[in-house]
Parts: structure tokens; sequence; C-alpha cells
């Protein structure tokens, strides 16, 4: 251990012992039921102790422990009938459906690796992860077929960068429709159409296959690669293990002061939660797939928001906890549905500020309309499998939301935060810094990127880049995004990714991405391009040609200039582009 991390240990201990407002219902120390276990063998827990509890809500259809069970063991012999063995890494290219939970289970129980997936990227982002992980099967929605076949054709020397040079070979592709599951007519109407690309389904001859017993759990085993954007190139693969996932899990209980099975106090039977955030983003693995599963609860999905579904599905299915951005509650509580809804189930309900802040106005509507005190949402990135803080039981005269401009509460029970400053000193209470985190779920390391590794991790502490501050309580405060990361209804956009894809277009010198302030989405991606010389393309034509390229939120406003801003030493001055941006 080095000098430097001493000081940082001894801040962390210093921090704790400030932290007089701790709820008395949240233990201090981390406590794990049964060390050893991982996913499936909490899987199989609960198929014996409650085989007929519902795991997964989907549109009308229920499917229980045991058959949840049942699905991740065929899905697991399929993958072994396809060739895949311990370690090979498994994509999974989905929207939210029970598919990728079965999946995600069934690559694990046979020691496999996860590797999720953004359903809205474009042939050369997914050619470039799959090239990366060097996947050797990949479940796709056969909507998405035009995208996968694409990817298989980009040659390697666009997907520079990449740990291996190109998309697998001999990939096995397979194809599952979101509705796959379905079992009677929807309800609410799903958000997804029945189109499936002219390819068939695979899904039913998967779950034909034998099911297989899961193999002993090696919780230090890479065991999924959660890509993340970064201030340099395309996105880098996290190292995350059974570990890291069940640590994540079980800490987030405790953070809300239970325990594993516990049921509601509300309807005495197992907690349901709401889950629609994106499950391919580690904050919806977490909250829709393993918050869930460890708990032996149930998680209600939606493909997609909508509020009168959501109200519906609340009231319906008897939901008990909420994870959604601030803004999501705001439409709920306008939604002329809202009045005539039961939501006497609900017990806790968090809010993500991303493009709203929660505030003490939109917390008192809620108080008001539901009875449930609104909490801000948990500190975290892809790094640390990001639920790396607690706000419960922290709300008292709404000492929290006076904050500024995010409150986070404090660490989980066995996670360290601390704040430094630009020498990785820490710093006073109440001063600003980078926040740095040590948890049992920092990431291992970046995949096959020793370097950035090593920049990223000093003896198990994570260099988020991050900046916040604690108050006097020890409570955590964020107060900025890491400086180059630009977030889009909360899903990040990193510049120099963004730059990346933009310069395989045959007619751009340079570009450079920077952040507008966004009043719908947060934040958007502006681009500056300076075309090859002689050359004569539109904005328009450019624009076009990125939505083609990239996912949605990475898909940037186009301004053509004559040059760029540069700086003595070749740079471009991107902070003259900013001042260029906020004057419109």
């Amino acid at each position: 251990m080095t000098p430097r991390t001493t000081l940082w240990n001894e801040a962390a201990i210093a921090l704790a012992a400030r932290r007089t407002l701790w709820p008395a219902t949240v233990a201090r120390e981390f406590i794990d039921p049964d060390p050893a276990a991982g996913l499936n063998d909490y899987l199989r827990r609960w198929a014996r102790e409650r085989p007929q509890t519902t795991a997964i809500h989907f549109y009308g259809t229920d499917i229980s422990y045991a058959d949840l069970e049942r699905s991740a063991g065929a899905f697991a012999g399929w993958l072994l009938a396809q060739g895949v063995a311990q370690g090979d890494r498994v994509g999974v290219y989905l929207g939210n459906c029970p598919q990728l939970t079965i999946a995600m289970l069934g690559i694990l129980r046979i020691g496999a690796v996860y590797v999720p997936i953004n359903p809205m990227f474009k042939a050369r982002e997914l050619a470039y992860e799959l090239a990366d992980s060097g996947a050797s099967v990949l479940l796709a929605d056969p909507a998405l077929v035009g995208v996968v076949e694409a990817a298989r054709a980009i040659p390697s020397e666009v997907l520079a960068g990449a740990a291996h040079e190109r998309v697998h070979p001999t990939m096995r592709v397979a194809y599952t429709q979101l509705g796959d599951m379905l079992l009677s007519p929807p309800t609410p109407p799903p958000p997804f159409p029945d189109a499936h690309g002219g390819v068939p389904s695979d899904w039913s001859s998967i779950m034909a296959t034998s099911p297989v017993a899961p193999m002993r759990c090696d919780r230090e085993a890479l065991a999924a690669l959660n890509y993340t954007g970064g201030t340099t190139g395309m996105p880098k693969g996290c190292e995350h293990t059974e570990g890291h996932m069940v640590y994540t899990a079980l800490s987030t209980l405790q953070g809300q002061g239970r325990e594993p099975g516990t049921v509601s106090a509300q309807t005495g039977k197992a907690h349901v939660s709401l889950g629609f955030l994106p499950m391919f983003w580690i904050a919806g693995e977490d909250m829709g797939m393993l918050n869930p599963l460890i708990d032996g609860s149930t998680v209600v999905i939606m493909t997609r928001w909508n509020a009168e579904s959501a109200l519906a599905l609340i009231e319906r299915e008897k939901v008990t906890w909420v994870a959604a951005q601030a803004d999501n509650y705001v439409e709920m509580l306008d939604t002329p549905r809202f009045a005539k809804t039961d939501t006497s189930s609900l017990e806790e309900c968090v809010a993500i500020s991303f493009v709203r802040k929660l505030d003490c106005e939109l917390r008192e509507q809620w108080l008001t309309a539901t009875g449930v005190v609104l909490h801000e949402a948990s500190y975290g990135m892809t790094e640390t499998h990001t639920a790396d803080t607690f706000t419960f039981g922290l709300h008292i005269n709404s000492q929290d939301l006076r904050a500024q401009p995010t409150y986070c509460g404090y660490p989980v029970p066995g996670t360290a935060i601390v704040v430094v400053d630009e020498d990785l000193n820490p710093v006073d209470v109440g001063v600003p810094g980078q926040i740095l985190v040590r948890s049992p779920s920092v990431l291992r390391a970046y995949y096959k990127k020793p370097e950035a590794t090593r920049n990223a991790i000093v003896d198990g502490w994570l260099l988020t880049g991050d900046a916040g501050q604690f108050d006097d309580y020890g409570g955590l405060s964020y107060l900025a995004r890491s400086k180059e990361m630009i977030k889009v209804n909360g899903m990040s956009a990193f510049p120099t990714e963004i730059e990346s894809l933009m310069m395989s277009h045959p007619h751009i010198e340079r570009v450079a991405v920077v952040p507008r302030e966004d009043a719908d989405s947060g934040q958007r991606p502006v681009a500056f391009v300076q075309l090859r010389a002689q050359v004569q393309v539109s904005a328009g034509s450019i624009g076009v040609w990125a939505k083609e390229q990239m996912a949605t939120n990475k898909v940037p406003e186009i301004v053509l200039v004559d040059s760029m801003p540069m700086t003595a030493t070749g740079k471009i001055r991107k902070v003259d582009l900013m001042k260029q941006v906020a004057a419109k």
C-alpha cells in the first residue's frame, strides 16, 4: 500500500465518523449471507423455496422462479451445444425482455462471459464491441438482422483499437423476438412491433434444449464485460465478476434496510419492482435483473417508458419499488390516469436527476399524492457496477435536497469514498475535488487495456474523474460529470468516441465534439466539422450519415467550419468551441 492510499483510507475512516445521520435500520458493515453463492445459486434457492412466485412479469405474462430456472438451464445447454466453453464471450443484443435475463443467467451458468450490447447501436458500434470482446455467439433481435450482417462485413482496419482485429469469423447468431415469451394477449400493449427482419426466431428451439445444472460459481472469475465510453478513443470493456454482481445487489438491499427474501409491509408478499431502465445499461442491469434475483422478488419489465403503462402496471401488479428519472415522476403526476390509479402498494421510490433535478417541490407533490418519500438515486458508474451510495432515511427536513447540485448520500456498506485535489490528496469537508471509490465491485481491469487500467485503479481505489464534495455529516454531493462526458437523457456519450466514429467519413478532415445544454435531454453533442479541401457536403447530409453510424444518444448536431481554433501545440481549442455553443 502506498503512502497516498494510506491517506485515502484514513480520510475514509474520518468521514465515516461524521455519519451521525446513519439510519438505524441500515447495517454499517456489509453482510454476505452466503459468501460462495453466485446468481444461479440464488435462482435455484428461490426456485426451491418460492417456485410459483413471479420472477418476471412482462406485459401480462408471468414467469415464475421455477420457469426461470428451467429456462436458464435450457439456454446454458444450448450454449454448450454451440461449443461455448468456460471463459468464452457471448453477446446479447436485445431491448428489455425476459430473454435478456435468461441469457445472462444461462451464460454465467457455464462460466462463460456475458456481454450486453446497446440495441440502439449501428453497425460500426456493434462491430467494435463484438470484435473487442471476441464474442463467439450473439443473441439478437431479428429486427436488427441488417445491422448484425453489416457489422460482420466491416473490415478490420475500421475497427482500430479493438482487442481483436474483426468480428469472430465463425460467430454463431441466434434470434429472438422481444415478444417471444408473451403467452396471452399483452396488457398493456407493448411498444414493439412484430417485425422480424425476415428472420425467424430461434427461441423455441433454444428452450427445447435439455437444461443443465450450473457449474460451481467462481466469484473471482471474469463474468461480464460491461462497456463504457471514455475520454480516450472507443468504449472499454469493464471486467466484472459474479462477486461484483452479488455484492452490488446485496449492498443495495442493505442500503434500503432490507435483507434478501423479505416481504413487503404493504402487501405481505414478495417485493415488486418496476424495471424500465435499459437492461443493457449497468444501472438497468442492477435494478431490473440483479437486485430482484438476489432478493427473490418480482420485476415488472417494460421495454420502454410510458407513463400510462407504468401507472397501469403499478396498480395491477402491486408494485412496491420504483426507480425512475425525476421527469418520469412529473409525467405520471401530470397524467389524467394518475388520479384514478391505486398507488397504495408503493413503499420506496427513487428519482434519478438527469434532465430534471429532484427538488423539495417534486418530493412534496409525490408525497402528497402517494404517501411515499421520493429519494435521490445513488452515485455510481459502470466501473463500480454503479450503486455506490444510498439516500434511504437521509431525508429529514429535506436537508438532502438542499445540497447542490445532487445529493448522493452515504456509501453503501462495504464501500468507501473520498474526495481529493489535483495532487490526489484528500480535501476537507465542503471542498470540491475528484471522487475516488474503493468497493468490492470496482472493475478488475479494462479488458485488454493495461495502460487505461493503470491510470484508473490505484491499490483498489478507482479514480472516477467525477467532481464531488462532502457535507458536515459525511454525505456526498455529486457536482459535475467527468470533464469529457456528455449526458443525453441519462445515457453517456463521449466526445472522443463520437469523433472517432465521425472521422471515418471520407470527406471530414477534422472534427471536435462539445456539449450543448438542452432543456429536453439535459445535453446534446455538437460536432464542429472541417471538411477536406475542395469538398462540398452539407451539414444535413453529414447529420443523416451520422444517424446511420451511431446510437441515437451520440448523434451530434453538425456545425461546418472553415477551420478549427488551434493551440500553439496543434490541439483544437475546445474551450473556444464551447463558448460558441453557449453564445447561441
